[in-house]
């Protein structure tokens, strides 16, 4: 037995007449009345009696209708839902970012998308790269933006962004550096500032040190970019920190860029995806304006 029969009766009994029925589902009586017939016999009861001003229910069909018009319900919310999917009324979108990605890049993005489509939801993991990676490898989350440098699964795919630059920065104690240009060897016993040891940034800085034949071992470590100026001005040490994020500071004369011989490496941000994640409608409607 199909749900086509439950829908017939769900309209023979609520409108109490076959032909009223017909006329809602584009069908005729007498195929109203041979679906009812074979609903009954699969049922083993009768469900309604005809009298002069229609149908009436009998006891069993009334108990049946209870039941299918409660369905009937259910399955026109979840159609509406559905709609309201498609059409962006609603949905859920899950991003893993990274704290210097969520500043630079996503946050505009979110604005923009939001004012277009005010009704979807967004979550968002403030997480290290290497922390968002891992979210999207566990299936917490529906992509990730995250800056360079990372590793990520082979499967993964990976589409750059935006582009970044970072400058050395220094609080005023920290001004006369900002005369020269200097080798980054000449400020090695400088006390530093850098996020944490699972950030993309610290991955870099610590590689950069490195090929300039040094040890990255930063005095004080912390969570968030937005930490970081406030230590710069107490001058607690320097830092690398995106340019664009420093230029107000920089133009107040809070703080100062220090220029190094040594290229600091341009820095992505990146869009991380998982293929084998099912896409709700939302999410691709997102990563289409990000890819555009």
């Amino acid at each position: 037995m199909t749900l086509d029969y439950y829908r017939i009766f769900y309209y023979v009994a609520r409108y109490k007449s076959f032909s009223k029925a017909a006329q809602i589902l584009g069908n005729n009586q007498p195929n109203i009345t041979r679906y009812i017939n074979l609903l009954e016999h699969e049922l083993g009861c009768s469900l309604c009696v005809r009298t002069h001003k229609g149908i009436s229910l009998t006891p069993e069909g009334q108990l049946l209708y209870e039941h299918v018009e409660a369905a009937m319900y259910q399955l026109k919310n979840a159609q509406d839902a559905l709609k309201k999917k498609q059409s962006l009324e609603s949905g859920t979108i899950t991003i893993g970012v990274s704290d210097t990605a969520l500043r630079l890049y996503l946050s505009d993005r979110l604005e923009n998308f939001l004012s277009l489509y005010p009704n979807v939801r967004i979550k968002l993991t403030n997480n290290f790269t290497s922390q968002a990676i891992t979210a999207l490898e566990n299936g917490f989350v529906d992509f990730c933006i995250i800056t360079t440098p990372f590793s990520i699964d082979k499967t993964f795919t990976q589409n750059t962004l935006y582009s970044f630059e970072e400058i050395l920065i220094g609080g005023k104690k920290y001004a006369n550096l900002s005369e020269n240009i200097l080798d980054i060897n000449d400020l090695s016993s400088y006390p530093y500032i850098s996020l944490n040891e699972a950030s993309g940034s610290y991955s870099l800085y610590s590689e950069y040190f490195y090929n300039n034949h040094l040890q990255f071992e930063p005095e004080m470590l912390v969570y968030s970019t937005d930490q970081i100026i406030p230590l710069i001005r107490a001058n607690l040490g320097l830092a690398f920190y995106p340019k664009e994020l420093a230029a107000d500071e920089l133009n107040k004369g809070n703080i100062y860029n220090i220029k190094l011989n040594e290229p600091v490496p341009q820095r992505q941000v990146c869009l991380i995806q998982n293929p084998k994640r099912i896409q709700s409608i939302a999410v691709k409607r997102f990563i289409d304006i990000l890819l555009q």
